[in-house]
């Protein structure tokens, strides 16, 4: 079974709380990102707010702006891409 986020909300700074279909829960400081390329987005009043869950399961603001819910699960647990990996071959059986 993949794991999925199933809920986002907007924080103050940049910041996003996520809660993954296993049940992991936290925020994720987005602010490093803030004013680089396509996220000067969030610049503007009320775009960092409209975040949400797309149909296809990234965390997105606008078809231009999306993370990948992957790396945003490492970040959030300090999981390596193989331990990720290895608990989905694991619930898979």
């Amino acid at each position: 079974m993949m794991i999925r986020v199933t809920k986002v909300e907007p924080r103050s700074g940049h910041r996003i709380w996520l809660l993954y279909s296993d049940g992991v829960s936290g925020v994720v400081d987005l602010s490093g990102l803030t004013g680089k390329g396509v996220f000067q987005a969030w610049d503007q009043s009320g775009v960092f707010d409209c975040v949400h869950v797309a149909t296809h399961g990234a965390v997105a603001w606008s078809d231009e702006i999306e993370l990948c819910p992957d790396a945003l699960y490492m970040e959030l647990t300090g999981k390596s891409p193989e331990q990720v990996l290895s608990g989905l071959e694991r619930r898979a059986w």
